[in-house]
């Protein structure tokens, strides 16, 4: 619905008439039973909504456009994530990820003029988004525990009690952005043992602040789907926020992955027969 009432208003700012319309979502981004993969399901129908609205009012929708139409919609349900899901859905591939400096967003919008095309058109500061081409052995396999969790509520948590040590907090922040840019550097240059020694880094780090933290980011059934997956090669992490969901491996092969899927199995967790899409 915010997807919806924000796009509606951009149209009429560049004096589109409003119209009726149906729209229809239909999602396999959840279990047979309803349970939630974790994928980014909230992310994806908002992107999904503010592309077929431009396309039913005749917008331009470029990647830019869409992306920032569904982030201030997440923005105005006071979603608290960094919008990494929305930037995903929007561009597709694998991408590298720097979210906007979100106080810089809500102060434009309390503006006595504010104009959602002004502020689309502007540069957000602090946000970058770009296109990686993966080496051609990099495989992606995720693994689904059937734990739900709520990114909402983790992120919540974690702010909350960062405060215990905010020096800890600030060296998590700084030691992530070093290992986010060498794992971008692997990318750029196909090489696949940094990518994979950058993903188990930003594991341990994530350890190390639910340490800090008490916040439990790698349950139980998380750290047994890494464990596992160490085991036959992959360097493994928990995806998103952590808590549940989905934990994801890289590999360096195509083969010997049957094996992995057996153990996994064996310990209850499902692989999701996924493949990373190109949208271009």
């Amino acid at each position: 619905l915010a997807a919806i009432t924000l796009t509606e208003k951009y149209a009429k700012e560049l004096n589109k008439s409003l119209a009726f319309f149906s729209l229809t979502v239909d999602s396999e981004l959840d279990s047979s039973n309803g349970r939630k993969y974790g994928l980014g399901s909230s992310a994806a129908v908002t992107v999904a909504t503010v592309k077929a609205l431009c396309q039913f009012y005749e917008l331009e929708d470029t990647d830019e456009l869409v992306f920032k139409l569904a982030a201030l919609a997440h923005l105005s349900v006071k979603s608290n994530g960094s919008c990494g899901d929305v930037a995903a859905s929007v561009y597709g591939g694998w991408i590298a990820f720097t979210t906007f400096d979100r106080e810089w967003v809500t102060s434009q919008q309390e503006k006595r003029n504010y104009s959602i095309k002004e502020l689309i058109e502007g540069d957000w500061p602090c946000l970058s988004i770009l296109s990686l081409n993966p080496p051609v052995d990099l495989r992606l396999v995720i693994g689904w525990t059937g734990s739900p969790a709520s990114t909402s509520d983790l992120v919540d948590e974690v702010t909350s009690k960062r405060r215990r040590d905010q020096q800890a907090y600030e060296q998590f922040l700084e030691d992530s952005k070093q290992c986010v840019n060498l794992m971008i550097e692997g990318f750029q240059t196909n090489d696949i043992l940094l990518i994979q020694q950058q993903i188990r880094r930003n594991r341990n780090l994530l350890v190390k602040m639910s340490q800090d933290t008490g916040v439990v980011i790698e349950t139980p059934a998380l750290t047994q789907l890494c464990n596992v997956a160490e085991q036959y090669h992959g360097a493994a992490k928990s995806s998103g926020a952590g808590g549940g969901d989905c934990g994801i491996v890289l590999f360096n092969r195509r083969e010997g992955l049957l094996p992995l899927m057996t153990a996994w199995e064996e310990e209850g967790i499902t692989n999701l027969p996924l493949h990373v899409y190109n949208t271009k």
